[in-house]
């Protein structure tokens, strides 16, 4: 579960720099508003990560472990928030991590916590945890880009990053996938089990052996999103829906599907 001894183990996320610029001018004011703040740094994985990591710090005394953005939030002073926006990475579209288009990055993410928070409240299980597992799930694929250098151009031009199939050929190529990554990461912010085991287990939730409902809610919503960065036809969708781990939760694939996002993030060229 622990991020590969060859990879660098820590990692600045990079965030989004219009939702870093419009959380410092929000946060200019003496009672900056939740909701707005809220909005923002659930928008961005960097930004989550880094409200996540800060509130689960046990020098903050937190009675509970810290799972949302909300809680997070309700947590810590503005003082705090204010300092950890000013030291937020500013990430760039072509030069931030090698390989990687941080743009769909960032697109594909916010679409998948939009559809793990909603496939949550359909199985009665937690949406915000549900929500920052779908934020931060693909986390782990920064760090492979950033460490594995040429051997990432290899896979990529078999695969995109976000391909429906990128754990298992990741796994084939380098002996980890960025579901492993991610959960090691996770689990270095100090955030709460249920998302370590969340993370680590997303690509094959039935293989855990506690077995964990959200890591099946990830994996659907993960399915869902990647088909949409890949424009599957309804054909392919009947194809590659994982049958099985929807049945755990009681879930066919035109549940699934009436979840989309009402927003969904734009493809550039649908822009």
């Amino acid at each position: 579960m622990s991020v590969p001894e060859s990879l660098n183990p820590s990692l600045v996320v990079p965030c989004l720099p219009r939702t870093v610029a419009l959380l410092m001018s929000e946060l200019v004011a003496s009672e900056p508003l939740m909701a707005r703040l809220n909005q923002l740094f659930g928008s961005d994985p960097g930004l989550a990560a880094m409200l996540l990591q800060r509130a689960n710090d046990t020098r903050h005394g937190a009675c509970r472990e810290v799972a949302g953005v909300p809680q997070a939030l309700a947590l810590l002073p503005v003082a705090a928030l204010r300092e950890l926006v000013a030291a937020a990475p500013v990430g760039t579209a072509g030069r931030s991590v090698y390989g990687m288009d941080l743009p769909q990055f960032w697109r594909y993410s916010l679409n998948t916590a939009r559809l793990a928070r909603s496939l949550a409240g359909i199985a009665f299980l937690n949406p915000l945890a549900a929500y920052t597992a779908g934020l931060l799930h693909a986390v782990g694929e920064l760090v492979i880009h950033r460490c594995e250098g040429e051997r990432i151009d290899s896979l990529n031009a078999r695969r995109g990053p976000f391909s429906l199939r990128r754990c298992e050929l990741e796994r084939q190529e380098f002996g980890y996938c960025y579901a492993q990554v991610s959960a090691g990461l996770a689990k270095r912010w100090r955030l709460p089990q249920v998302l370590v085991e969340t993370l680590c287990y997303q690509a094959d939730p039935l293989d855990n052996e506690s077995y964990e409902p959200l890591a099946s809610v990830l994996h659907l919503a993960v399915w869902r999103a990647r088909a949409r960065e890949a424009r599957l036809s309804e054909r392919e969708l009947a194809v590659t829906y994982p049958d099985e781990v929807g049945v755990t939760l009681g879930l066919d694939i035109d549940t699934v599907l009436q979840q989309d996002p009402i927003n969904w993030k734009p493809h550039c060229d649908d822009e």
